[in-house]
């Protein structure tokens, strides 16, 4: 329904637009050192973690960060056992997690499954974060370079914003499962080739696949990528209703294709995630959906960029800063747009996009510098209880922003790059009469035109390279974790838990609480079962929460931790403990020996009795106990 080549089609008289056509083919020189320099930029944001990848995580997001090291095991323990990704019982035992409920990141951990079994998951954590980041830029780079400008130069600048923008760094910390965007710009462009004429059957195809491996990579940017295509689709018939119309046939036939299959394709993943074991309805008082973007946000320098400061993050950070393009790039932006929207189609559907996308992403109250002023946003007329939307925070509409910001960005630099260059007219010259002047020929006057705005060539280079480069990327920032004990990495566990039994790490791993006892599970590839951990379940009213609810044994450990003292105990505390363990089918209690544990040694011994010492560990054999 919409021409790829966008930048191509512009309502001006075309001897004042000189049309881009689409190449068949770029130089493999430029691709490869697109790439390459892609790659070494992922490779340098995450330099912190390669200081010591077995024990340095994200700082901003370190629980995050181990969550996603559990998946890579996940993964690799689904395949060697041959067992349901879409369910584990490994966490949260014996209730188990819905994979499928959660950001599980199937579509890469399952694929990527025999080197997380060969180099650990710690390893290809850090390797596929840096690739996932190049790759979304690579790909990016690939649509922009073949379908929208001529110049490699610009689909570089613009693929490299598109996988290293601020808000997608920002994400980086923790979260891969927001960069991992390389299927996304061969989403877009195969929606806006739905409409040529004899191929929608293949198009749609091809589409269908794409949206179904999404689904199991990100939903979330998965619908922020419709949403976005639908305004690409509307805007384009607005300004265009004619080709609009006559692509409305091939254009609606794809879609209804790529619809049926991936609905095909995920249909019993969707229905498990909704209504398989531990699914649910909705978060729990709607956590997300009051998150919106501070609109100093926009102006501001992301903390992981080159101009970034920390100390912002005390005032407007108190979200994600999925925005903060700094002042420089709001700047350019606006002036790029001015400048291009009368000429090419492709600007005015980039300024649709920004403008739509920007204020919805303002969430229900309007916040400026970090004071809520009172003013409604547009999600204040959102209903909390909508499918999907419930979920959604407002603030990740900005994403798009970013996206529609680096397409501006190649469009810019292209438009740059042309200036100063004359479209030669092979019209016929007409011959002067006897006596008059010889006038210029078209190819002289074009020349003539194009010296004269020689100049706007550096200066738009400049101006988009000013803009970008104090949002180059620093290393994400990283912090040391504590190594596992030897007790669990050598195997000392095994003949302290049998089949369909469970060992109890202390503390109990939560959202809050226990990250390194969480990583015990992922480190050793999840051959022991634990209770708790780091994951969204249903509450007792089927509404989704951060973990598994606490039960009486957990809380005190956890209060006990916050304290630092062991409180009053009850025969009734003591009763508890032993009721949780048998919920937890537990077989032993592991804590760790480092002095400040020592407290909440003093807690379980005065709960369940005097613990041995095994290796380097506090070892309580519950089974006795039990039962």
């Amino acid at each position: 329904m919409v021409d790829p080549s966008l930048n191509s089609k512009t309502d001006a008289d075309p001897a004042e637009v000189e049309p881009t056509p689409r190449p068949r083919r770029r130089p493999a020189r430029a691709d490869l050192l697109a790439l390459g320099a892609y790659v070494l930029l992922g490779v340098f944001v995450c330099l912190n973690y390669w200081g010591d990848v077995q024990a340095r995580v994200s700082s901003h997001l370190p629980t995050d960060h181990s969550w996603f090291e559990w998946l890579f095991a996940h993964g690799a323990y689904s395949l060697r056992h041959l067992e349901n990704p879409l369910f584990t019982a490994r966490q949260n035992a014996p209730d188990g997690v819905n994979m499928m409920a959660n950001t599980s990141l199937l579509g890469v951990t399952l694929p990527l499954a025999p080197l997380t079994m060969l180099l650990g998951p710690q390893v290809m954590y850090a390797l596929y974060l840096g690739g996932a980041l190049a790759a979304t830029a690579g790909t990016g780079y690939w649509v922009l370079s073949r379908h929208l400008v001529r110049s490699p130069a610009a689909a570089f600048v613009g693929g490299a914003f598109l996988g290293f923008a601020p808000g997608i760094i920002h994400h980086a910390n923790g979260q891969p499962n927001f960069v991992s965007n390389f299927l996304l710009p061969l989403i877009v462009l195969r929606v806006l080739r739905l409409g040529e004429p004899g191929r929608w059957r293949r198009n749609g195809l091809v589409l269908g696949v794409l949206v179904a491996y999404q689904i199991f990579i990100n939903e979330e940017m998965l619908l922020l990528t419709a949403l976005a295509c639908l305004v690409v689709v509307l805007a384009y018939a607005v300004q265009r209703p004619g080709a609009a119309r006559a692509a409305a046939g091939p254009f609606l036939a794809g879609l209804g294709v790529a619809g049926g299959l991936a609905l095909l394709l995920a249909a019993y993943p969707i229905w498990f995630q909704f209504n398989g074991p531990q699914s649910y309805r909705g978060l729990q008082g709607g956590v997300f959906h009051n998150w919106g973007e501070d609109l100093v946000a926009f102006v501001t320098f992301a903390r992981d960029t080159w101009a970034g400061d920390p100390a912002v993050e005390q005032t407007i950070g108190l979200t994600e800063q999925n925005t903060w393009f700094g002042w420089p790039l709001v700047l350019l932006s606006v002036v790029a747009l001015v400048l291009l929207v009368r000429r090419s189609l492709a600007a005015r559907i980039v300024a649709v996009l920004i403008v739509v996308f920007s204020v919805a992403a303002i969430g229900p109250r309007v916040r400026f510098n970090g004071v809520e002023t009172g003013v409604r946003g547009p999600w204040s007329y959102v209903s909390d209880d909508l499918p999907l939307v419930e979920m959604m925070m407002p603030t990740r509409l900005s994403l798009v922003v970013a996206a529609a910001v680096g397409v501006l960005l190649a469009l810019t630099w292209d438009a740059a790059s042309r200036q100063g260059r004359p479209v030669a007219d092979r019209a016929r010259v007409p011959v002067p009469r006897a006596g008059e002047p010889t006038p210029a020929t078209p190819d002289e006057a074009a020349t003539s035109v194009a010296s004269r705005r020689r100049w706007l060539r550096p200066v738009g280079y400049a101006a988009v390279a000013l803009a970008v480069l104090p949002l180059l990327p620093r290393p994400l920032p990283a912090q040391t974790m504590d190594p596992p004990p030897h007790f669990i990495t050598a195997g000392g566990w095994r003949p302290y838990v049998p089949a369909g039994r469970t060992l109890v790490p202390v503390p109990i791993p939560s959202n809050v609480h226990g990250l390194p006892t969480l990583r015990w599970s992922a480190l050793t590839g999840q051959e022991f079962p634990i209770p708790g951990g780091y994951f969204i379940g249903p509450n007792e009213v089927g509404e989704g929460v951060f973990g598994a609810p606490n039960r009486p044994t957990s809380s005190l450990i956890y209060s006990t931790m916050d304290a630092g003292v062991v409180p009053a105990l009850t025969d009734e505390n003591r009763r508890q403990a032993v009721e949780d363990l048998r919920f937890w089918r537990a077989s032993v209690v592991v804590l760790g020996a480092h002095p400040r544990e020592a407290v909440l040694r003093e807690l379980v011994t005065a709960l369940i009795g005097s613990p041995q010492r095994v290796d380097d560990v506090w070892v309580w054999d519950v089974r006795a106990l039990v039962g």
